[in-house]
């Protein structure tokens, strides 16, 4: 292990009980529907999973971009990282879901297919009320708004007002919430979401192809888009859309703060900013407690990045993305929760050995910078 991925292995070790927290929830319903109902009821484990996803992001993506420091090499790794598994697991979803074997996304006949395709190779699908082909993708589509909106700011040198816009997004969200619902953007508006998805392919575009100007007012307009489609897209409602990226930003506080360029208090504050005004975004018992698990533990793996981490902890963390890609598409196949994972941890070790480390170290190459793998 190279002394930068020694760095980064607590991140891992949280990859890794995430990515499991998320499979166990969707496990749970499937395989002991009424045990699950009542550990639900208590705290809802799958949101723990993804908010500790988030917090890793947001922590870790600004970082990989100012690491690379050049626009085009960050979109690259990002395409590189996550488009070689998802256009595979979406594949088989399809095969499978053909073959009578995996229950896709709802309403995915009612819409045009190259609207629905544009929209789930964007990760964008949850943003524009678009059926996904594997439902536990619309979490990529807040990871996705975050992007834009972190290299908006990166090419605008505003990346180090993290602190600041976690804590106006987390207090936007209130009266936000409270006014937009959520989804503002129709179901069946198939031009006006077309166009949304096109302007987000645009935006990258010309944030890695162009230069200068061209280039700065493109990261711009795709960040200020990105902020828009999660206030006006998010089918869970705007409150918990908007604290979904004001949490990410609390991430990038910490990050800031260990690097130096703001206080830990600072950073400190804007995460229990976005705590106070995230808890009450759902009107659910288990929402509150995964929410608060899910930032102490995150708390307790930064006090502790330090310390070695046990190797198959971090192993887990390496093949999380795989983890949660695939695991929906097993659901249906295997009759109970032992041979689940019996089978799903070996086949996701196989797709990071033959999909996922090939794709990184050939955007790696292609961005003509060598840097960690799994930024």
């Amino acid at each position: 292990m190279s002394p930068a991925s020694a760095r980064l292995a607590w991140l891992d070790a949280l990859r890794g009980p995430a990515a499991l927290a998320v499979t166990a929830h969707h496990a749970g319903w499937a395989f002991v529907p009424a045990v699950w109902a009542v550990v639900d009821r208590r705290i809802d484990v799958g949101t723990w999973g993804v908010f500790v996803f988030f917090l890793v992001s947001g922590y870790i993506i600004p970082a990989s971009l100012e690491r690379r420091g050049d626009l085009r090499a960050f979109w690259t790794g990002r395409a590189f990282r996550l488009l070689p598994l998802l256009l595979t697991a979406l594949a088989l979803a399809l095969l499978l879901g053909l073959a009578g074997l995996f229950s896709l996304g709802s309403g995915l006949g009612d819409r045009p297919a190259p609207l629905v395709v544009l929209g789930n190779l964007t990760m964008t699908q949850e943003l524009l009320n678009l059926p996904p082909v594997i439902g536990v993708t619309w979490t990529l589509s807040y990871e996705m708004a975050f992007y834009l909106i972190s290299v908006g700011l990166f090419a605008t040198g505003q990346a180090h007002r993290s602190a600041g816009i976690a804590v106006s997004l987390a207090v936007l969200a209130v009266p936000a919430g409270l006014l937009l619902p959520g989804a503002s953007i129709n179901g069946e508006a198939d031009l006006v979401a077309a166009l949304l998805g096109l302007a987000v392919v645009a935006a990258i575009a010309v944030t890695v192809l162009g230069h200068g100007r061209a280039r700065t007012a493109a990261a711009v307009a795709g960040g200020l888009l990105g902020l828009a489609l999660v206030i006006l897209g998010s089918r869970a409602g705007t409150w918990q859309g908007v604290i979904i990226l004001a949490a990410m930003f609390a991430g990038t506080a910490v990050y800031r703060a260990e690097q130096g360029t703001i206080s830990w208090r600072t950073a400190g504050l804007a995460a229990l900013a976005v705590l106070a005004c995230g808890i009450p975004a759902k009107d659910d018992p288990g929402w509150a407690p995964a929410l608060v698990l899910a930032f102490a533990v995150f708390a307790l793996a930064l006090a502790l990045r330090r310390r070695a981490f046990p190797r198959p902890l971090t192993r887990l963390g390496v093949i999380s993305f795989s983890l949660y890609l695939l695991h929906p598409l097993l659901l249906h196949l295997l009759p109970n929760p032992v041979l689940y994972y019996l089978v799903l941890i070996p086949l996701c070790l196989v797709t990071y050995h033959v999909i996922e480390a090939p794709a990184q170290r050939l955007g790696r190459q292609l961005a003509g910078r060598r840097v960690p793998a799994r930024p």
